[in-house]
């Protein structure tokens, strides 16, 4: 039975309106306050040195190279990748090192990443030819007996 209503009456209810009211303005609170405490935030950096290579041009001195022990325990850059490069600021003329990613590592990560989703297809297809063999079979079996019923 169709009726002649473009808008789903199952939205329209008021608990399934109050939901999305309270799923919506929870996003908009994190949303926005993600947006002030930035602010917040950007004011407590300015205050803080910035490093020049963020201020001023640069040049790689020194290539990527993974931090030694030596270097991921005394130098902040070494945390975020295990990678650091050595980096002269023009202005300054201050030699200071920057985090960097590693190509061979970021290599490695996209191919991971492509056999990954290859394997999950393969899955995934395997299991679509499950099901419609499984469909196919119960859609044969019900013309049967509704053949036989005759």
């Amino acid at each position: 039975m169709e009726s002649d209503c473009r808008i789903l009456m199952c939205c329209l209810r008021p608990r399934t309106v109050a939901l999305h009211l309270l799923f919506w303005g929870l996003i908009s609170l994190r949303v926005f306050g993600a947006a002030l405490l930035g602010e917040e935030k950007a004011s407590v950096v300015e205050t803080v040195a910035t490093p020049c290579w963020q201020v001023e041009e640069f040049v790689v001195s020194a290539e990527c190279t993974q931090c030694t022990t030596f270097q991921s325990k005394s130098l902040a850059a070494c945390s975020p990748t295990g990678y650091v490069e050595k980096i002269n600021c023009g202005k300054s003329n201050k030699d200071e090192y920057k985090s960097c990613r590693s190509a061979a590592v970021e290599e490695q990560l996209f191919w991971k990443f492509e056999g990954v989703t290859m394997g999950l297809t393969v899955v995934f297809a395997l299991l679509v030819v499950l099901r419609q063999r499984s469909l196919d079979r119960l859609a044969s079996e019900k013309v049967r007996r509704q053949i036989e019923s005759i």
